[in-house]
């Protein structure tokens, strides 16, 4: 398999896995679709981490592949490419990008579809479809400019450079970065602290966030309202609650 998911303590691994570099071909696109709304079905999976492995995270579409499509080929394909990676952007649960090596075209708009980003001090990240005459299909000119901001992303958008893990820390890209050795470890102890957290409640902020960045205020302040209010109807807000009247703050244990 190409792409695979792994579920150990409620943590569930969508591991990219086509040597050398993890290139995201039709078959890999599809898989991780697959794969991202199985995570999001299963009551044992709490919390996701993706990963490349030790080497490289994705370099990015497989470009023979792509070379011999047309632009009707492209039409029809396209749509598809985007929602496998939206799917991974909507999985109703915590996601970690744990990035190491390479994050390059679909590989930098693979971990732009997490929450939280992770990277190697070798990580290097791009979107260089400019060069080839193209510009990022699988979401980069949303993603990327609603997480750094228009002016940036349209400088590695434009360029079509790569930046190394410090520049990408500094520009919000990502959010920490650790030795190489450590990514998949530090990744794993931030989705499994989130795991033994209240699922349902989490699933509503991260909906609220995202539902609420794509409108205006008054919209959002509707969505935040109607989970904040949807919430007291969970045996999670009851624990929480009782919980912190009865032990003192951060105290709950959420089944």
């Amino acid at each position: 398999m190409t792409v695979t998911l792994e579920v150990s303590d409620n943590v569930g691994t969508i591991r990219l896995d086509r040597p050398p570099m993890n290139a995201l071909d039709v078959a890999v696109q599809d898989r991780l679709r697959e794969l991202a709304e199985e995570a999001g079905r299963r009551d044992d999976v709490r919390a996701v981490i993706l990963y490349g492995g030790e080497k490289v995270f994705a370099a990015g579409a497989d470009i023979k592949e792509m070379q011999v499509m047309d632009h009707a080929a492209m039409v029809a394909r396209s749509k598809a490419l985007q929602d496998s990676f939206t799917a991974v952007a909507r999985i109703p649960k915590p996601v970690v990008a744990a990035v190491t090596g390479y994050a390059l075209g679909g590989g930098c708009e693979l971990a732009l579809c997490a929450d939280f980003r992770i990277a190697a001090d070798n990580a290097k990240f791009g979107q260089p479809e400019i060069l080839l005459g193209l510009i990022p299909g699988a979401g980069g000119t949303q993603r990327l400019a609603r997480l750094v901001g228009p002016s940036k992303a349209k400088d590695l958008i434009f360029t079509g450079r790569q930046v190394r893990a410090d520049e990408a820390l500094a520009i919000g890209l990502v959010d920490r970065v650790v030795p190489a050795a450590e990514v998949y470890e530090q990744a794993h102890a931030w989705a499994a602290r989130l795991a033994r957290g209240p699922a349902i409640a989490l699933r509503a902020a991260k909906e609220s966030v995202d539902a609420g960045l794509e409108t205006d205020i008054d919209t959002g302040l509707t969505i935040e309202r109607n989970w904040f209010a949807g919430l007291f109807a969970t045996e999670d807000r009851e624990r929480g609650m009782r919980s912190f009247v009865e032990e003192g703050p951060g105290k709950a244990k959420f089944l």
